[in-house]
């Protein structure tokens, strides 16, 4: 089952970056308010200046916060973004950080890293590098390298959460600071009432707030704090009969 999602994810992903995003994923303005990618991506927080400043094509619209409105990235720094896609997060953090840090994006699907790497062509940026890696089995970066890990909606794509947090607390240095959006739900599902298709737009693989909190200490995270949590849906609607809702978590090693 897990390489069989795992298939399915980098095909609706390659599908999105070669078609846009004309499908749910996990943005909820796109998926029902026909919003394009840039005004649904500033209804979860991104700034139209910020949005303007990067290359248009790095906006898919595919993630539910915003999480490097909490990073406090400084100059210097060594960010990775975990499930980059296009080059949207990259890009603006590589406005942060500066000529003397470094962005790096780390995405397992070809077409997405293609893309990412056309962007910074494009655009000139020259503290930028995407990387090919499966974030649950090895993230391609140094043990203890990283200033700071963002990752927005993609962890919950995952089929063991546990290992992608591990993974991550592998590259922190120490006091390094990983900062994250993610989907959570009030039910998990049995293995066996999995749907692909909903785990790929970011729902049957969701877990609840405690479950997701437990698999971030287990990495071996102490300090944690939940800094964002609203509804998914407005007005709390559910989906399938799981109420699901949106975290802006950080944690530090």
């Amino acid at each position: 089952m897990e390489n069989s999602i795992k298939e399915d994810i980098k095909k609706k992903y390659s599908k999105i970056v070669m078609s846009g995003n004309d499908d749910c994923c996990c943005m909820p303005g796109e998926c029902n308010t026909g919003d394009s990618p840039v005004d649904a991506t500033k209804l979860i927080g991104y700034n139209q200046e910020d949005l303007e400043s990067i290359p248009q094509e790095a906006i898919l619209g595919v993630g539910c916060g915003a999480p490097l409105n909490h990073a406090d990235l400084r100059e210097g720094e060594i960010v990775v973004d975990l499930g980059s896609g296009a080059g949207i997060d990259i890009f603006l953090a590589s406005k942060r950080v500066r000529d003397s840090g470094k962005a790096i994006g780390i995405d397992m699907t070809d077409q997405m890293l293609e893309k990412a790497r056309e962007n910074a062509s494009k655009g000139n940026y020259s503290n930028v590098e995407f990387r090919k890696g499966d974030i649950e089995e090895n993230i391609p970066v140094n043990h203890n390298s990283v200033d700071a890990v963002i990752s927005n909606c993609v962890i919950n794509l995952t089929t063991n959460k546990t290992e992608s947090f591990k993974e991550v607390f592998r590259i922190l240095k120490s006091n390094g600071r990983m900062v994250i959006s993610d989907l959570i739900t009030d039910v998990e599902l049995p293995e066996g009432e999995v749907n692909s298709d909903q785990w790929c737009e970011c729902i049957d693989g969701a877990l609840t707030k405690e479950n997701y909190l437990s698999c971030i200490r287990q990495a071996g995270f102490e300090k944690i704090e939940v800094l964002e949590e609203r509804a998914y849906m407005e007005g709390g609607e559910k989906i399938n009969g799981r109420k699901i809702s949106s975290l802006v978590i950080r944690a530090i090693k």
